[in-house]
């Protein structure tokens, strides 16, 4: 075999020896540069999952200029409010000063009426029964029938004769018989059994007495010295509720009829 041929078969070899070597060489760095490639890609992926995590602290500080400017807006609201509550002082004075003059104003309208109240009052002293004279003065007035004067009811020997036949012009008033002369009720009695809080009835038919018919309650006898009205019924003892009261006098009243008083007296 000629030399030369020799050496170009094997140059022709070694080159495609080499060539096929780079060729491997080259795949290797390819797939080693893709390997690469895609770590590299991970490791960004990575970092910005990690960056993306790390973002919400960075949210949650990112309100905070927003909070400094409520809190610098809530700051002059407070200071608005201060003058507000300063003021506050300043309108209760205001309004305590009235308050304080109403007292005043109220002493002096209870000072101008007590004159007005103490009139009730010494009426009301009467009208509980306060005793103004003694029992043989109030005996010796029921004997020489004293609310007959000026006029009074004369009074009959039966029941149905002392019935009125115009009760209008036959009745009389205390004060139009110069006022009740007889007996008074103690106090603490009469408030605890008469005046128009307590009613009763009187039950039976009152008897004749004197000329008068005469019934009893509340541990005393009465006199009825002036004729009961024609239009009340027969039985209105038994059937109607009265009750007695003082003005300037005793007084027997009839529910059914209000402002219809018969003058009465206590029997001794």
């Amino acid at each position: 075999m000629n030399p030369v041929k020799f050496v170009r078969v094997f140059s022709v070899a070694a080159f495609l020896c080499v060539g096929t070597a780079a060729s491997i060489y080259a795949q290797r760095d390819d797939k080693q540069g893709d390997k690469q490639g895609k770590r590299d890609k991970g490791g960004q992926q990575h970092s910005q999952q990690s960056q993306q995590r790390q973002q919400p602290p960075q949210r949650v500080q990112q309100p905070q200029p927003q909070q400094q400017g409520r809190v610098q807006q809530q700051q002059p609201r407070a200071q608005q409010r201060q003058p507000q509550r300063a003021q506050q002082p300043q309108q209760q004075q205001r309004a305590q000063q009235p308050s304080q003059q109403q007292p005043q104003q109220r002493v002096q309208q209870q000072q101008q009426r007590q004159p007005e109240r103490q009139q009730p009052q010494a009426q009301r002293r009467s009208i509980l029964g306060q005793p103004q004279r003694t029992r043989e003065q109030a005996q010796a007035w029921q004997q020489q029938r004293g609310w007959v004067q000026k006029g009074g009811w004369q009074g009959h020997d039966s029941w149905q004769t002392n019935r009125a036949r115009q009760w209008q012009s036959e009745h009389r008033s205390w004060s139009e018989r110069g006022g009740y002369g007889g007996y008074y009720i103690p106090r603490q009695t009469f408030g605890q059994y008469f005046g128009r809080q307590h009613f009763f009835r009187i039950r039976s038919r009152p008897t004749i007495y004197m000329g008068y018919p005469r019934f009893y309650y509340g541990g005393y006898s009465f006199l009825l010295v002036d004729p009961w009205p024609e239009y009340w019924r027969e039985n209105w003892y038994d059937s109607d509720d009265v009750y007695i009261d003082y003005d300037d006098g005793y007084y027997l009243y009839n529910r059914n009829y209000p402002g219809v008083g018969l003058a009465i007296t206590i029997v001794l």
